[in-house]
């Protein structure tokens, strides 16, 4: 039995510690700065779960750590436990902790541990969506990433920032820095969230998947977003958020050549993100551990996985995705 840290049990990293306990049987030490919150989630779990009482940046015995707290503190907390041996799981969607997590691919190869970066819902299953899309494809020569919905509070104020900062895109063979809040493009998600204009912002989607797809020309990413939100964008949350946010959904558009012809793919799933992150960084974990990734160091689930197996997975854990018919009017969802 596996004994799995995971640091921070707000919306993703609780539903991450059921789904470790109840399907995989692991035994998970729990650290939060909110000791209540944490006690409360290891009560019901049971037996398997423990509190570890130390700051965020002591040690932890442990044979993986998922990194499940707040944005802008996933950097260091990976970069010690990479020191200490510990292979890491990164559910941050962050820009700069991406950049930086990214960074830090040599340390991970000299220490032969792994890092997996973006395992949450955008990014991480949409780079699975990606990955596995790819296959129906000749060559691939653009992707472009769209979601809506949030994980819970402290997803959904980093989400009202990302849309106020600057985007950053992989157009041929070049980074460009686009304007966050710029880019209206209306994406058909699966039902129940149908129809959403869709805007640059700050999301790091680019940065885990161009390293995963050769020769790649274009690769985008946008979130859904209102009015309101673009106008406020730059100012705090003026309104209370969902505890563990409201169904929300991905999209991944690939562009390329089958057959000789150019051709369109859209692969999509809909889920509440905290539940969807919690299970593809619990299969995440599974996988370092039972050894299954194709290399050490640092990198996304696309780069780092084979992709059907792990969705064949988190469909067995209730996260199902879909390949997208029909041009015009809203496209049918058909079991991928």
């Amino acid at each position: 039995m596996a004994r799995i840290g995971i640091i921070g049990v707000g919306a993703v990293g609780a539903r991450l510690a059921r789904q470790l306990v109840s399907t995989d049987s692991d035994s998970v030490v729990l650290r939060d700065e909110n000791r209540a919150r944490a006690e409360l989630v290891a009560q019901s779990l049971g037996e398997k779960a423990s509190i570890d009482t130390g700051s965020l940046d002591s040690p932890l015995d442990v044979d993986v750590a998922v990194l499940a707290g707040p944005a802008r503190t996933h950097v260091d907390q990976a970069a010690r436990f990479i020191r200490a041996g510990v292979s890491v799981v990164s559910t941050g969607d962050h820009l700069e902790d991406v950049r930086g997590l990214l960074a830090l691919d040599s340390a991970a190869r000299d220490r032969k541990v792994n890092l997996i970066i973006g395992a949450g819902f955008a990014p991480g299953l949409t780079c699975l969506l990606a990955s596995h899309g790819a296959r129906l494809f000749d060559r691939v020569e653009e992707i472009h990433v769209a979601k809506a919905g949030t994980g819970g509070p402290a997803c959904a104020r980093q989400h009202h920032q990302a849309v106020g900062r600057g985007a950053v895109d992989w157009r041929n063979g070049e980074w460009e820095n686009r304007p966050g809040g710029s880019g209206r493009e209306l994406c058909w998600f699966p039902e129940p969230i149908g129809a959403q204009d869709c805007y640059r912002a700050a999301l790091p989607d680019a940065l885990v998947l161009v390293p995963a797809f050769d020769g790649i020309l274009r690769v985008t990413s946008r979130v859904a977003a209102t009015r309101r939100d673009r106008l406020t964008a730059r100012l705090p949350m003026l309104w209370p958020t969902h505890p563990e946010g409201g169904p929300g959904a991905v999209r991944v558009e690939l562009r390329g050549e089958r057959n000789g012809t150019r051709d369109t793919v859209v692969l999509g799933a809909m889920d509440r993100p905290a539940v969807a992150a919690g299970a593809v960084a619990a299969v995440a974990a599974r996988w370092i551990i039972t050894d299954q990734l194709r290399r050490t160091g640092a990198g996304g689930l696309a780069e780092l996985v084979e992709a059907l197996p792990f969705l064949q997975e988190l469909a067995r854990r209730g996260i199902k995705a879909a390949i997208f018919e029909g041009e015009s009017d809203p496209p049918v969802g058909q079991s991928a």
